[in-house]
């Protein structure tokens, strides 16, 4: 029963730490839209 229980979590904490690297690239490439959107804002002035 423990040795389901610690696969089990070990998938998860697998699981966890690629979704949480994904957010992070989604957050990344948010970051240099918006850094791209300012940078022109301030060519145009």
């Amino acid at each position: 029963m423990i040795r389901v229980f610690l696969i089990g979590l070990s998938l998860f904490a697998l699981t966890a730490c690629e979704t949480a690297k994904g957010a992070g690239k989604d957050i990344e490439k948010a970051g240099d839209a918006i850094q791209n959107a300012a940078t022109d804002v301030q060519e145009n002035l």
